[in-house]
């Protein structure tokens, strides 16, 4: 029978179910429980603004969103979030959806951290951003009732939430500071690390090497 948390039905198909057992077994508590939230969450937004979102793509997208943070798909070169994005990418496909809907759910990883951009593109993509700024940045609560947030927060519970996925995000990252230029994920670099030193996007622009 398939489960159901706040009145969202986690897809019930081999599709889900692997995706499922994939990132249980790569993820702590913390990076799982917030994945599936970040699925519930971004449900009940979509739901509640009328966007159609494919549960399955959904529900890809919003458990993967963070794998590039695990030492089982970190890179070392890139950005944590294309990292996600590429295994989301490659399960999608490997599990028969088309190349559009498998680029809809890399779009929705890779972009998860760009703020306003994904909510202008497919319901797909946009989803996952809802999620994640629902758990991350606690915005726009008020669309969600205080019934819901019980249920998906008994199933999926946040302790010391916020200090904990900080840490995620510093240890999934630490190691490739470069990558983190241009976003507010130096923001957690630096943090953490007082020696970290921010690329100046002006001082760049002024010393290429360009003449003027």
């Amino acid at each position: 029978m398939p489960e159901t948390i706040a009145g969202i039905t986690i897809p019930d198909t081999e599709l889900a179910r692997e995706a499922t057992a994939l990132v249980r077994a790569a993820t702590d508590d913390t990076l799982f429980d917030h994945s599936r939230r970040v699925f519930l969450w971004g449900a009940l937004k979509a739901a509640a603004r009328g966007l159609d979102v494919d549960p399955e793509l959904a529900y890809v997208g919003g458990l993967f969103h963070d794998l590039g943070l695990t030492p089982a798909y970190a890179t070392k070169d890139r950005r944590f979030e294309l990292d996600g994005a590429e295994a989301a990418r490659d399960f999608v496909l490997d599990h028969g959806r088309t190349e559009r809907e498998a680029q809809n759910v890399w779009l929705a990883i890779a972009l998860h951290t760009t703020p306003e951009v994904p909510l202008h593109l497919a319901p797909e993509v946009a989803v996952v951003t809802l999620g994640v700024e629902t758990d991350v940045l606690g915005l726009d609560l008020d669309e969600i009732t205080d019934e819901q947030i019980s249920e998906v927060t008994a199933a999926h519970p946040r302790p010391d939430f916020k200090n904990r996925i900080l840490r995620a995000f510093y240890n999934g990252m630490a190691d490739r500071p470069d990558t983190t230029f241009g976003t507010m994920n130096d923001d957690v670099l630096a943090h953490f690390d007082p020696s970290f030193a921010r690329k100046d996007f002006v001082e760049i622009i002024q010393n290429n090497a360009w003449p003027e």
